[in-house]
């Protein structure tokens, strides 16, 4: 605790200061010129002002007026010491933020009351704000809590996902990595990115609707059975949506969108630009330029300039152009997800035994 005493009468310093040291262990500091008395107030925590109302060059209204205005220095006990015994002083105190008076000649017993009481209201207003710090860092900490909690959640639902699928391995980091690196370059707001980075793994959490037969057959697919397979979108979605979690929400939109093509030949709505929800834009790059640059038990991974020239090459076709160019904005970071984020070595399936 410390009290400031600004006066410009050196008298009335003294008897002030004389006053402040029979208020136990509450130290104080005083001035006789109020500017930089005002200086200091402004750049130093205190816990009471005895402010003087008569002042050369700042008065005591002005000092009041500017010292209130400062952040931080709103709640701060200012006793405002007058000669003056008119209202219209009071008033105009008030007004500025004075919390109370005192008329000179100061009257001891009334100082130490009032002076008494305005330290222990500020004891007051530090506990409650230490108490709501306290507080919100807890709820923060707590919030991060279920965060992590749902995330992880939502990360091994998706791997289960994957796991019916021949996609497998850290497929769900890169892509999320990717996804997350394009927003950034396109310029979202960084709780975007960061939920955007959490929702991506979710984008083929339809296939558990997709039966086996069709998921793990080692050929290409018929008309019949891609048809099915395209169902998956729509699944994800029926399964994601509605939820009351703004990040399921997200999910369920790219789960329904990722699929979608630039130029209006993708599924399950066939949407056409800007119609696609962007979080489906950035995502579609950022799972084929995986899918295309990752070892599968069926196919090689593709050098990662031949997958760039692909992404070039059906710009405004599959892909939308902004997020194939924000993706290559930043190549020096897709060469270090791709590097840092491998899976182990993918083995071919074993050829079938002939029955005896």
């Amino acid at each position: 605790m410390q009290i400031v005493i600004v006066d410009d009468n050196r008298v009335n310093v003294a008897l002030l200061k004389a006053l402040a040291r029979q208020l136990s262990d509450v130290p104080s500091v005083d001035f006789t010129d109020p500017v930089p008395a005002l200086q200091w107030c402004l750049t130093n925590d205190f816990d009471l002002l005895l402010l003087d109302y008569m002042m050369p060059v700042i008065d005591g209204l002005s000092f009041l007026e500017q010292l209130r205005l400062h952040p931080g220095k709103a709640d701060v006990p200012i006793l405002m010491i007058t000669a003056s015994h008119e209202a219209q002083v009071r008033y105009d105190a008030l007004a500025r933020g004075a919390s109370d008076f005192l008329t000179k000649p100061v009257d001891r017993p009334e100082f130490m009351a009032r002076a008494r009481n305005m330290l222990a209201l500020r004891r007051s207003q530090k506990a409650l704000a230490e108490r709501a710090a306290t507080l919100a860092e807890e709820v923060e900490r707590a919030t991060r809590l279920i965060a992590e909690r749902e995330y992880d959640t939502i990360l091994r639902l998706s791997r289960a996902a994957e796991y019916r699928d021949p996609e497998t391995g850290l497929h769900l980091v890169r892509m999320a990595l990717y996804s997350r690196l394009i927003a950034r370059q396109l310029g979202l707001p960084e709780a975007m990115l960061e939920m955007l980075h959490r929702a991506a793994p979710m984008h083929d959490i339809g296939k558990v609707g997709t039966p086996d037969h069709i998921l793990l057959k080692p050929g290409r697919l018929d008309d019949r059975e891609m048809a099915i397979m395209r169902e998956h979108a729509a699944i994800g979605y029926q399964i994601l949506r509605d939820s009351p979690s703004p990040l399921l929400r997200m999910a369920a939109v790219i789960a329904h969108s990722h699929h979608e093509k630039f130029d209006g030949s993708g599924y399950p709505q066939g949407l056409r630009g800007e119609s696609i929800p962007l979080v489906g834009r950035v995502v579609a790059v950022a799972d084929v330029f995986d899918a295309l640059t990752s070892k599968r038990p069926y196919k090689k991974a593709w050098p990662l300039d031949e997958a760039r020239t692909f992404l070039i090459d059906n710009a405004g076709s599959h892909f939308d152009p902004d997020c194939v160019e924000a993706l290559l904005s930043a190549w020096d970071e897709v060469t270090a997800i791709h590097d840092r984020h491998q899976d182990e070595c993918v083995e071919p399936p074993p050829a079938p035994v002939a029955a005896a």
